[in-house]
């Protein structure tokens, strides 16, 4: 009896750190579009979506992918995001002004990928 009771607990504990690590999309401004061209400085191609960084008027901006399997399904892959690759990125900026964005399409080599569902 004691077991299930102890297992709850850590179970309720744990919670908050797990609903913390991934962020929702509502603190993206979704009225605003941002286009940036940027070479890529950093590549991150893990789920639950991928990520990357570029450099874009003398700030780092993070940028939000979509998920791995839905790239892929759509004929982007991380070999196409290569560190240094100049890509074009349109998507929507954090409402709170942080240099991120998360991308609904991204354009390499003058071919777009919608990465919305």
């Amino acid at each position: 009896m004691r077991l299930p009771l102890i297992a709850a607990a850590a179970l309720l504990c744990a919670l908050p750190t797990m609903t913390s690590a991934h962020h929702g999309w509502s603190s993206y401004d979704a009225s605003k579009t941002l286009t940036i061209t940027a070479p890529i400085t950093e590549i991150r191609w893990a789920n639950p979506h991928g990520a990357a960084a570029v450099q874009y008027q003398g700030k780092r901006w993070e940028v939000v992918l979509a998920p791995i399997l839905r790239m892929e399904q759509r004929g982007l892959n991380a070999d196409m995001l290569k560190k240094a690759k100049t890509v074009t990125l349109i998507g929507q900026p954090r409402i709170d002004g942080t240099p991120e964005m998360k991308i609904q399409r991204i354009l390499v080599e003058g071919k777009a990928y919608d990465l919305l569902a």
